[in-house]
């Protein structure tokens, strides 16, 4: 864990993501849910604070080893998550990153094999690429979650993320990563999409909300709300979102999929369309269309 004491802050963590994950200033904005502008600030200030310090970079002291670790966790969640699902270009997915990230969170569960959130991060990076197979279809196109081929999906990093969560619960805390954790097994224990416990996830998502405060938990509790009780639950909960991801196309592509399960076709037709022409994504913008598209028949 030696890294440069100064860059524990979310400024720095963004300067690492770009060092390390090779990430351009868009990507690790779009990762902060903040405007680019606002971004490359802040990493031309976290290069200036780092410069001026005088600090060399060496391991940490043992008072600082937690605060370390954390922002070492959180910059690998980040990477991973871009090369699972990219902000911007043609492919959906960038497996040189996702494959890194992996290889990473490897090395620290290796050394640090007692932390249930190394343990955490681990599993949930498993877990979550055991269904990339299945989320591309043959030219390239998006292919939702309730629509895949769950055949496709790898058992073997399936059960090889179980093991580490199993192994990482067992330390008795548990922290963010490890929750999110417990929700991608419960998608991934799921042979068809109805048999998605839909009930334990709104829990987990509950929970994983009081823990970090992220709008992007709530957003995605809104739909197992909306599962759970029907889709006017989930609209509900997205009306808290309209400040903190106002303009967000993921809040406009949620609130589509819940006016579509309702019925509200218009609605829903709308928001789809304001979703496509957000993202820089081209898989998730063509995705979107074609869900905008499927209603205007």
């Amino acid at each position: 864990m030696c890294c440069h004491p100064a860059l524990t802050t979310p400024s720095a963590i963004a300067l690492t993501l770009r060092a390390v994950g090779g990430l351009t200033t868009a990507e690790i904005a779009s990762a902060f849910l903040v405007p680019e502008a606002t971004m490359a600030q802040r990493i031309s200030r976290a290069k200036q604070r780092i410069k001026s310090s005088g600090v060399p970079f060496g391991m940490p002291a043992p008072a600082d080893w937690a605060r370390r670790l954390r922002a070492v966790l959180h910059v690998l969640y980040l990477v991973f998550n871009e090369g699972y699902t990219s902000t911007a270009g043609q492919h959906l997915h960038r497996p040189e990153l996702s494959g890194e990230a992996i290889r990473l969170a490897r090395m620290v569960h290796q050394l640090l094999p007692a932390d249930g959130e190394v343990a955490g991060l681990l599993a949930l990076m498993l877990l979550t690429d055991a269904r990339r197979p299945a989320r591309v279809g043959p030219g390239g196109e998006l292919i939702p979650l309730a629509e895949q081929d769950r055949t496709c999906w790898d058992q073997r990093l399936i059960a090889e993320g179980t093991a580490v969560l199993t192994q990482g619960l067992a330390t008795g805390v548990v922290g963010e990563y490890q929750v999110q954790a417990m929700i991608a097994a419960l998608h991934d224990e799921a042979a068809r999409v109805e048999d998605t416990d839909w009930a334990q996830i709104l829990a987990l998502y509950g929970l994983l909300e009081r823990m970090t405060g992220n709008p992007m938990v709530t957003l995605n509790r809104a739909i197992a709300a909306a599962m759970v009780t029907g889709p006017a639950a989930g609209l509900q909960l997205l009306e808290q979102l309209d400040g903190p991801l106002a303009g967000h196309y993921r809040l406009a592509a949620v609130r589509a999929h819940l006016y579509e399960m309702a019925g509200d076709t218009q609605a829903a037709l709308a928001h789809y369309r304001a979703a496509a022409a957000r993202t820089t994504s081209i898989p998730e913008q063509q995705y979107l269309s074609t869900r905008a598209a499927r209603l205007q028949r």
